[in-house]
């Protein structure tokens, strides 16, 4: 079975103290749902599900517990992306009764208490609603909160500057996904390094061209020896 507590293998220290403890965080992803893509204009849908994939697998990989949910997946707004709980099996689904506002939803949040981790990281579909009514929210229930703003979408870019604004007022602190990434990777020097490296590849897809080409001259350096 998962161990929703299970720590990171790597314990930073030194300096990082302002960072994110991954053996403290949860990875909460909200409403990414196929009927809201088609409303997402503030970013590419292939970009939006890639960074979400993504998430999933950093979220497997450093053993971070997941939550998903979805508003009326019955309804028009449609089922939850596949890949995530494909790449993040262990990711708990909790299912709503209506609420627009997952932290509305007792089930819900019980569920984030039950993990005892204080830092939330956020995403969702749309942006200025399903991401921003549980972040504020949770940030009045004392949870540390972040939002990973291209892992979200809102219908125009006008409601993604609002959102961004509201957020900072509110006390979410904003990020993205390769910063997320780099955040709770930290250092090279770990067993998951070459995994870690692939996923890069997902979040900046002209990083996979650089390595690429290395690998491959690396090759062809061996080749001629």
């Amino acid at each position: 079975m998962y161990n929703s507590k299970s720590k990171s293998s790597v314990v930073p220290s030194g300096g990082g103290a302002a960072l994110i403890d991954p053996s403290d965080a949860l990875i909460l992803l909200l409403d990414h749902q196929s009927g809201l893509f088609q409303t997402v204009k503030d970013i590419a849908v292939a970009d939006l599900r890639r960074n979400v994939e993504m998430i999933a697998k950093l979220a497997t990989l450093l053993k971070i517990p997941v939550i998903t949910t979805a508003s009326e997946p019955a309804g028009p707004n449609g089922p939850l992306m596949p890949e995530i709980h494909h790449h993040a099996p262990h990711a708990v689904y909790v299912p709503r009764k209506g609420e627009v506002n997952a932290w509305d939803n007792d089930d819900f949040v019980a569920e984030v208490r039950s993990t005892e981790r204080k830092t939330l990281i956020m995403a969702g579909v749309w942006t200025s609603v399903c991401v921003m009514f549980p972040a504020l929210d949770a940030r009045a229930a004392g949870y540390e909160v972040y939002a990973v703003l291209d892992a979200s979408g809102d219908p125009s870019e006008m409601a993604s500057r609002v959102s961004l604004a509201r957020f900072v007022q509110g006390g979410v602190k904003p990020t993205s996904t390769n910063a997320l990434l780099s955040e709770l990777h930290r250092t090279w020097a770990r067993p998951e390094a070459a995994d870690l490296g692939i996923l890069y590849g997902l979040v900046a897809p002209n990083y996979a061209a650089v390595a690429e080409s290395y690998a491959r001259a690396q090759q062809a350096a061996r080749e001629m020896v």
